[in-house]
């Protein structure tokens, strides 16, 4: 009784011991996705663009996508910065005004797993950023979409 007493706590500790690794790697993959969209950012906010803290993430599959949608002010300009850390992927970020039309400048970017929307909102509103997860060899490929103002 003793051998299976030992033998049950060695196996709860090795579960406990993958879970909390398997539950860490998750996290670390969208803080991952976080950090390439950051690092998307750089030369921006060395042009005097202020990087929000706040973020949009999660995990897509091929061909889904999300939308987020963001309050801009007229005013203001903005470039929304989509990063993975899936390097053999390509996705896609794109922004449209309440009527759905594209409102997005002509030098938003799609560089395999980076992405970026620029836009100089024409009214005050609320816009729709679309997140795209076009080709990735994962069957769900974490993202996330960071964003900044000047």
């Amino acid at each position: 009784m003793e051998a299976l007493n030992k033998s049950f706590k060695l196996f709860r500790r090795t579960l406990i011991v993958a879970l909390l690794s398997a539950s860490a790697t998750v996290g670390a993959s969208v803080d991952d996705a976080q950090s390439f969209a950051l690092q998307s950012a750089e030369p921006y906010v060395k042009e005097g663009f202020q990087v929000r803290e706040d973020y949009w993430g999660g995990d897509l599959g091929v061909g889904e996508k999300k939308a987020v949608r963001q309050q801009l002010f007229k005013g203001n300009e903005y470039w929304f910065w989509l990063g993975t850390e899936v390097e053999r992927s390509k996705i896609s970020v794109h922004i449209y005004d309440a009527e759905g039309k594209l409102a997005e400048q002509p030098d938003s970017w799609e560089k395999g797993h980076f992405a970026a929307a620029h836009i100089i909102p024409k009214t005050t509103g609320s816009y729709f950023v679309i997140v795209e997860i076009e080709q990735s060899p994962e069957e769900r490929t974490h993202w996330a979409l960071v964003y900044g103002f000047r």
